[in-house]
């Protein structure tokens, strides 16, 4: 195994340059290791490519013959260390876990005064959090118990808050156990898995009652089931984004961010099944999430959703908006994806715009490694060339794309959707637009096909003959 794919050197790797300081700092405290060279080797990993052993060795240890063994022990330490520093990076940055580990840490050693201002001080940090999610509940419950804990010893008599605590513990249950429902459903739609296991019925029966009703942890991911449920009642989703956009600011957003992709590909699922009225419907929730940052993981926007609000926008009529949105959020796509993801929808733009001679010049200077990104491309330029009314380089392009489809091997749904736009757009250029009976037969072939991304498309082309 080469230096670069080991876990130690891809862990470095995943650290922003920003850390570096603080990971030297925290190598070099005797408290945590005493060791002189792990500084060194981190240095030497953090400085570049890492590639052969023997060479990454001699680099660090010229005077020394090559030790594999020493090497990987070396390594490992050193992934152990940077480990703890990772551990600890995330529980210094989370203010209610310090002082809550402090709350803990008086109490086994006696000190309840002390104690008694740490749990305070943890009760306050948890409460001034605007989050209201089942970790809030947790936390909530956890203080209460440690509180429990010390009063057992100090007046066993004493009454313990055994309601309050109850309901923190049963909000956090049923919020993570609606999440992982939720979760399942939407993993239903993709593989068809079971969901006999995940006792739905007594969840859902619990969450349904009237005590929940004030607490956005349990009626948010209850909302999001029944329209995951029952998804031919639009009641059901307008009741879950409404309820989405009225508590997205009391979750975490990783948490709010996974909510607004349930929503997303609710629309989505409800545009591939025909119903283009969620074309509206999908862009006002990918403008929400732009707006709010939900979308974006790391600054980083996925090349799927970029292609998905370009769709949308284009659909509804919004060409200004996705201009903009296009050229504001090219920065945000990952660079490998950026220039080819930039220029296909920037030439699906000026296709709605009828700038044909644009289109052809933005999509010919693109390189389309994606097949399905390439495919799409391929599509969008059939299009141009027949509106251009170019039908020798339309069919020439025909018998390109066909040969391309079968090369590339795509398989499923995407083979059989490109391989009928070309088999359909090939009928459409052949046709006796003089023979009524052959253009309705056309016509009900087009309307019939199951997998048919391009079907409007297809239907107004014939119309038009």
């Amino acid at each position: 195994m080469e230096l670069g794919e080991s876990t130690l050197v891809t862990l470095i790797r995943a650290m922003p340059s920003s850390s570096y300081r603080d990971i030297r700092k925290f190598l070099q405290s005797p408290y945590f290791t005493t060791r002189t060279d792990m500084l060194p080797l981190f240095d030497r990993i953090a400085a570049g490519p890492v590639g052969d052993k023997e060479a990454f060795w001699l680099e660090l240890y010229p005077s020394t013959p090559f030790d594999d063994q020493q090497l990987r022990l070396l390594m490992s330490y050193l992934h152990k260390l940077i480990e703890t520093y990772v551990s600890l990076s995330e529980w210094t940055s989370d203010e209610v876990s310090q002082r809550m580990t402090l709350a803990v840490g008086y109490r086994k050693r006696g000190m309840n005064v002390q104690f008694g201002k740490a749990q305070k001080a943890a009760e306050k940090a948890i409460i001034n959090r605007p989050w209201r999610d089942g970790e809030f509940h947790h936390v909530r419950y956890q203080l209460m118990w440690e509180e429990y804990e010390l009063q057992t010893v100090q007046n066993p008599t004493d009454a313990a808050s055994f309601q309050e605590m109850v309901h923190h513990v049963d909000a956090s249950y049923l919020s993570n156990r609606l999440r992982l429902i939720c979760m399942a459903y939407a993993q239903r739609q993709v593989y068809q898995t079971s969901l006999e296991t995940l006792d739905v019925a007594e969840v859902i029966a619990m969450a349904s009652s009237p005590v929940w009703e004030n607490t956005p942890a349990v009626t948010l991911y209850l909302a999001c089931y029944r329209m995951l449920r029952e998804p031919d009642k639009i009641d059901h989703f307008h009741n879950f984004t409404n309820a989405l956009e009225q508590n997205q600011s009391v979750f975490a957003e990783e948490e709010i961010r996974g909510l607004y992709q349930q929503a997303i590909n609710y629309c989505i699922r409800r545009l591939n099944s025909g119903d283009d009225h969620f074309f509206k419907e999908v862009l006002q929730l990918y403008q929400s999430g732009l707006a709010n940052g939900y979308l974006l993981e790391q600054g980083i926007l996925s090349r799927f959703a970029y292609h998905n609000i370009v769709a949308a926008a284009l659909h509804v009529g919004e060409l200004d908006w996705a201009n903009g949105f296009i050229h504001d959020y090219k920065p945000q796509l990952e660079r490998k994806y950026r220039d080819s993801s930039f220029s296909f929808n920037l030439a699906r733009l000026e296709y709605h715009r009828n700038r044909f001679d644009t289109v052809l010049e933005l999509l010919q200077k693109a390189n389309y490694r994606d097949p399905l990104l390439n495919l799409a491309a391929r599509t969008l330029l059939l299009k141009t060339w027949y509106e251009m009314n170019e039908i020798e380089l339309l069919q020439s392009h025909l018998d390109a794309m066909r040969n391309y489809i079968q090369r590339k091997r795509v398989i499923g749904y995407h083979k059989a959707n490109y391989m009928n736009i070309v088999r359909f757009t090939d009928r459409l250029l052949k046709v006796n637009v003089r023979d009524a009976k052959a253009l309705e037969a056309l016509r009900l072939a087009i309307e019939k096909e199951e997998i048919l991304t391009e079907r409007v498309w297809l239907l107004a082309r014939l119309a038009a003959c």
